[in-house]
């Protein structure tokens, strides 16, 4: 027996075929699609089915947005995605849809140590609630609950909450943002798409200069925190060194109020495409000092395990679990 599994992004659509015999930790195929070539989900799968005939049993696919009543609309992308009419497109195989924080968090039981990065060891409670935030293109959080027998995921749209500043410097950036926008939310500011303003912030703040060579990358790219990250890690240029720095913090502090609005002494889980590129920044200590700055609980939230998840292909694990648990009941 035979699934499909889709990991929907901003940036990119992976799809990946898994068999019951193998499991969902070995994909028997995967591609990688640029989401913004095409039009519609519908059209990214019809495109992998030409290409690899196989007869699907089950479909999942975790996209990033809020899926309601089997429909979903791509909060980075103009698609309006529906199960019904994905499942025309596999000949009528039941298809559902999943959040792509909550497909995540299915993988997280499935995870190994190779699979992970610790930040902090602390002390895990088994049975305790787990919490995952995740920077990619937007930010996406989640969270799981033990049900007496196993950790259930829960979606969550945390990542749209309101942007709290913690420091005089992040009310500047506050209320720097809040010209621009309506809504200053967390993703705003810490995301694929929050890099940048934040960088925004320090060059028009006057403080720091910015190398003609890297105006002219920014300039010309379609994503410009890539070029912020490597200008940061590999150049090291003080703007952008200043900019990781407080995407850092920002990261820190949200993932500290995530892990005590769900009481997550099972562990916090860092997913997305951000935080493996920035390792090493994550380690150190400014990372856990914003984590757990929360006053008389700062000494509960040294003792939350954090782990950075390494493994590219969660997202497709955790919707193919899913799919196995649909099939088996």
């Amino acid at each position: 027996m035979k699934i499909l599994a889709g990991d929907i992004g901003g940036t990119n659509t992976r799809l990946a075929t898994f068999s019951s015999e193998q499991g969902p930790h070995r994909p028997l195929v995967i591609e990688t699609f640029p989401s913004i070539k095409y039009d519609s989900l519908e059209a990214i799968v019809k495109e992998f089915l030409a290409k690899h005939e196989v007869e699907i049993a089950e479909a999942t696919f975790g996209l990033a947005g809020p899926v309601l009543a089997g429909r979903a609309k791509i909060t980075n992308l103009p698609w309006m995605i529906e199960e019904q009419a994905l499942s025309a497109a596999l000949g009528g195989a039941p298809v559902r849809l999943l959040n792509d924080l909550n497909a995540i968090s299915h993988a997280v039981p499935l995870l190994e140590d190779d699979d992970l990065e610790t930040l902090n060891p602390g002390k895990r409670d088994p049975r305790g609630a787990i919490a995952v935030i995740a920077p990619g293109t937007g930010l996406g959080e989640g969270f799981l609950v033990w049900d007496g027998k196993r950790h259930v995921p829960s979606p969550s749209e945390g990542g749209h909450t309101d942007f709290g500043p913690t420091t005089l410097e992040e009310v500047d950036l506050l209320i720097y943002l809040q010209r621009k926008y309506d809504h200053v939310s967390y993703e705003l500011v810490c995301s694929g798409m929050g890099m940048p303003n934040i960088y925004g912030h320090l060059k028009d703040s006057g403080r720091f200069s910015e190398p003609v060579w890297l105006r002219q990358e920014l300039d010309e790219a379609s994503d410009r925190t890539p070029v912020i990250v490597r200008a940061a890690i590999e150049v090291e240029v003080d703007i952008a060194v200043a900019t990781l720095e407080r995407f850092v913090s920002v990261l820190g502090s949200e993932a500290g109020n995530l892990a005590l609005k769900v009481l997550a002494v099972g562990g916090v889980y860092l997913g997305g495409g951000i935080p493996p590129r920035i390792l090493p920044q994550l380690k150190k200590e400014s990372f856990m000092q914003a984590f757990t700055r929360k006053g008389r609980f700062a000494k509960l939230l040294s003792q939350v395990p954090v782990h950075v998840i390494m493994q590219r292909e969660v997202a497709l694990y955790g919707a193919a679990k899913h799919g196995f648990e649909v099939i088996s009941g």
